[in-house]
């Protein structure tokens, strides 16, 4: 694996599990990894519940946007980790992906969003064990 690893978070929308699981390694994980996010169809917004909640635990997300999945992104990637985008992600040889089975906060109340988020947070954090990350 590369001195300093490529995440690459993707979901349908980029507007929620992705963008809170990037906020929580951006948060911990510092400049020891390249941390992106995207989606296979993008929302025009993030979350604004997602934001919210986050912003509980003082990681702020609230100036992320939602850009569309490239096969470039992909490639150039360390770990793709999906969360609810079935096949439509390119697969490329030599790359780790992982399926995060999520619930999607989309349409959700802030307590169910928040247990989500708490989700997100202990398999981050269960990343940077894998990735030998401090």
């Amino acid at each position: 694996m590369p001195s300093k690893p490529s995440v690459l978070f993707v979901c349908v929308h980029n507007a929620g599990r992705s963008q809170m699981a990037a906020g929580f390694l951006t948060h911990l994980a510092g400049a020891a990894v390249e941390v992106r996010s995207a989606g296979t169809a993008p929302a025009e917004t993030i979350n604004p519940v997602a934001v919210e909640a986050m912003a509980e635990i003082g990681i702020d997300i609230a100036d992320q946007t939602p850009i569309v999945l490239t096969s470039d992104t992909v490639e150039t990637s360390t770990v793709v980790i999906t969360m609810g985008c079935g096949d439509t992600c390119p697969f490329f040889p030599g790359i780790t992906y992982l399926d995060w089975k999520l619930g999607d906060p989309a349409g959700q109340a802030l307590d169910a969003v928040r247990s989500i988020r708490d989700e997100i947070g202990q398999r981050v954090r269960n990343l940077l064990t894998e990735l030998g990350i401090d």
